[in-house]
């Protein structure tokens, strides 16, 4: 498995907001990560990537595990957050090249010049960051994900701003990216879930109330929308 998660709990003083969860994720597929707000989606993505340390439990990511292996752990990890750090100042391009060098990455401007023309930015590579569209801010933050070409892809709401073009593209760049990689997709968008994943956990209060292909989660529930779905199994 690219990603195994075992027990993995995160407190805040009293308050648990992740409580002793365990999941894989596998190569080759998109598994949804879904839960209400405060549910603690974002807490588990921030502890897969190595940004916050677990209370207890553990998780690896293609066997580095997430505490003690960060260097490793980056090297094949790509991570998209929901608010993506970026240097406005730079141009597109301008920040690229650092990312790439960041990686050390060899043959830099055919590795720019790939990702570039990958997430949709050919047109725009030449602007400065801070003078882009959200939509396309968003794709300089998936250009950066992805232009090590990592193993294991976390994408924590990577539509968010897009229009309905961009949005299509971008969800046909993530499903041909998640068919070699392990691909984690958070977002509150449901029907996005149903056209880009193959498996969805749900996550409510801290712990997981669902986890499973999502052909299978719909027929247990009399093959009803996973909004409907999502809506039944977190209102409690």
């Amino acid at each position: 498995m690219s990603i195994k998660v075992s027990a993995l709990s995160k407190h805040f003083g009293t308050q648990k907001a992740v409580d002793g969860i365990s999941f894989e994720a596998k190569p080759g597929r998109i598994l949804g990560f879904l839960g209400p707000n405060g549910a603690g989606k974002s807490t588990t993505m921030r502890m897969l990537t190595g940004y916050t340390n677990p209370t207890s439990g553990s998780a690896s990511l293609c066997g580095f595990d997430t505490q003690t292996q960060s260097l490793q752990l980056k090297r094949i990890m790509g991570f998209l957050p929901e608010n993506t750090p970026l240097y406005l100042d730079m141009y597109v391009r301008e920040f690229l090249w650092f990312v790439a060098e960041t990686y050390k990455l060899t043959d830099l401007s055919s590795k720019v010049d790939d990702t570039i023309k990958k997430v949709g930015l050919t047109v725009e590579q030449h602007k400065k960051i801070g003078m882009l569209s959200k939509g396309y801010k968003q794709r300089v933050g998936l250009a950066q994900a992805i232009i090590h070409d990592p193993k294991v892809l976390i994408l924590d709401e990577p539509t968010s701003g897009l229009d309905p073009n961009q949005l299509s593209e971008v969800r046909a760049l993530i499903k041909s990216l998640g068919n070699d990689k392990t691909v984690i997709l958070s977002t509150h968008i449901m029907q996005e879930v149903e056209a880009i994943c193959d498996d969805v956990i749900i996550i409510n209060k801290g712990r997981i109330v669902a986890d499973s292909s999502i052909a299978l989660l719909k027929s247990q529930h009399g093959d009803v929308s996973l909004e409907e779905i999502f809506r039944k199994i977190t209102s409690g």
